[in-house]
């Protein structure tokens, strides 16, 4: 079995309750793509059982969100379910987060949250935070492409659609809006809408699919989220491949969906360099 079940999580549970849940269906492991906290909602793209292997030539797909913050404080946890750090009584106008926000989109380097998933000497900075380590981490490139301040829902609680890249944090993103705005703030919603070609109107609600007897016709195929050229191999040379061999031939250098002609199955993702072509992610059954 293979293929990818776009999981819509709700508010409230751990991205890796709802991965469990699409492991008891098909009784095969399963690995999801972008973690989303538990207070967040949203899209959770699943891959059934070798499936996940492509999950590498998603990463870097853009992403969109719908998050609301919260001006006035601070927390540990950059949202609402943490601990209060820090108080403040100025709210910027609509204008003034506007214009922040601004200036955080393209190319920015941003410090992630401590209480993450982010590794520090082997260690989860969720974990060393628990334990009251003092740590730092450092600063990395994310990709913001836009950022639309849609408004203000009441005093000092703004709404924002953030188009980005992979690793982009959005409670970070929160932090230093409020702080370019002279003010603090909290996430106090969170909404993925879309994680590269998965979004709401291919995804299943949590609640649908564990209650359906039949949860392989929510299965999206393993193909659909890759979009490199197409490359059809008579068997012979897709099986000499898949058992970790190479293929010379006329092939362009590249990546390619790698196919069996004899059934036209998707069997993975290849690579060609100097006319010689190779498996990297199988996923054939």
């Amino acid at each position: 079995m293979k293929g990818f079940i776009n999981l819509i999580k709700p508010t409230g549970m751990s991205s890796a309750r709802a991965v469990s849940a699409v492991k008891r269906a098909f009784k095969v492991p399963c690995g999801h793509m972008g973690t989303l906290d538990p207070m967040a909602k949203g899209v959770l793209p699943v891959g059934i059982s070798k499936t996940s292997r492509l999950f590498p030539f998603l990463l870097s797909k853009t992403k969109t969100y719908v998050a609301e913050f919260t001006f006035g404080y601070s927390t540990d946890t950059l949202d609402v379910t943490g601990a209060k750090t820090s108080e403040t009584s100025f709210i910027p106008s609509l204008e003034e987060v506007k214009l922040a926000a601004s200036s955080f989109v393209g190319d920015i380097m941003q410090i992630p949250p401590k209480i993450s998933a982010k590794c520090v000497g082997g260690k989860r900075g969720y974990q060393l935070a628990r334990k009251g380590v003092d740590f730092e981490l450092e600063s990395k490139k994310v990709t913001v492409r836009s950022i639309d301040v849609k408004g203000e829902k009441e005093k000092g609680v703004f709404e924002l659609e953030i188009v980005c890249g992979g690793g982009t944090y959005v409670r970070s993103l929160c932090r230093d809006i409020a702080e370019k705005c002279g003010s603090l703030a909290v996430m106090s919603a969170l909404d993925r809408t879309e994680s590269g070609c998965f979004n709401y109107g291919n995804g299943v609600s949590f609640d649908e699919f564990v209650s359906s007897p039949e949860p392989e016709k929510f299965l999206i195929p393993a193909d659909y989220a890759v979009n490199f050229e197409k490359l059809v191999l008579e068997e012979t040379a897709a099986k000499k491949i898949l058992n970790g061999l190479f293929e010379k031939g006329d092939y362009k250098d590249g990546i390619y969906r790698v196919y069996c002609a004899r059934e036209n199955d998707f069997w993975g993702v290849g690579e060609a360099k100097d006319g010689v072509l190779r498996i990297t992610s199988y996923v054939r059954d």
